[in-house]
């Protein structure tokens, strides 16, 4: 299937689409992959892009190299900010974060390696994680006299419990692949050569659903969680209220009946 190429150039990730799933690989290897300025408004483009695409319907989001996702932030860039500067790091950094993780299309995160500091952070905004089995996870903040800063102390818990996530954010260590499928940190452990192929094949089935249907289904659980069970319940039977009113609704519920596949076109 050819590759469709986004007019901006990047430098610091690869950006393409092949049918309905784009693909933001960061490449600096050099490096670890790790987060700066320059990166991060990449990240912003790509995600924006994949965001208004209408023929995309999922991203995988992956490292280049061997090593790692993404190891961290740029130390270099962060030892330079001052406590102003660093607010308004921070708070960006999140933007682009809470973009990916209301994106209204899964993001599914391969873990290839060290994902430490915002690299664990970006991991945890995505819908799905999936890690390699040489897969090292953590936020390691507190050893550099800082917090975490693009949500570890908000998401972390959210995930995985307050006990285990204060347990990561105050000692900083890395844990295995297997220690973070455990806690429910990553979804799936799987081979080194077998991630993509395992995330594609779970794009391909979220693909191969309703689009608008996969949209309030995310909103639901996301603006949920943060609700109590009452207001979620209400949320709920809002959307699903919305989808009644979708062309794909009608589609879907008449494909069921007429025995045949369904097509979808997000309306």
């Amino acid at each position: 299937m050819a590759t469709t190429a986004v007019p901006t150039t990047f430098e610091n990730l690869i950006y393409e689409k092949k049918g309905a799933i784009a693909y933001v690989t960061l490449n600096r290897p050099k490096v670890l992959n790790a987060l700066n300025r320059a990166t991060m408004a990449e990240l912003r483009a790509a995600f924006e892009d994949a965001k208004d695409g209408a023929g995309v319907r999922v991203v995988i989001i992956t490292g280049s190299g061997e090593k790692a996702f993404i190891a961290g932030a740029d130390i270099n860039e962060l030892n330079r900010l001052n406590p102003v500067e660093a607010k308004e790091y921070t708070h960006w950094g999140q933007s682009v974060l809470d973009l990916i993780e209301n994106l209204g299309k899964p993001t599914i995160a391969c873990i290839n390696g060290f994902a430490l500091g915002g690299g664990c952070e970006l991991a945890m905004a995505c819908t799905i994680r999936i890690a390699s089995e040489n897969a090292k996870l953590g936020q390691p903040e507190v050893k550099l006299g800082i917090i975490p800063g693009y949500g570890g102390t908000q998401r972390l818990p959210r995930l995985v419990g307050k006990g285990i996530a204060m347990q990561l954010n105050l000692t900083g260590e890395m844990i295995s692949a297997q220690e973070a499928l455990r806690i429910g940190l990553v979804n799936e452990v799987t081979a080194a050569a077998e991630l993509i192929p395992r995330a594609e094949a779970i794009a391909q089935k979220i693909a191969a659903n309703a689009p608008l249907a996969i949209k309030y289904c995310m909103e639901s659980v996301n603006k949920g969680t943060e609700m109590t069970l009452a207001e979620g319940l209400f949320l709920e039977a809002t959307l699903f209220a919305v989808t009644c009113a979708t062309e794909d609704k009608k589609e879907g519920t008449s494909a069921f009946l007429e025995k045949r596949a369904a097509n979808f076109q997000g309306k």
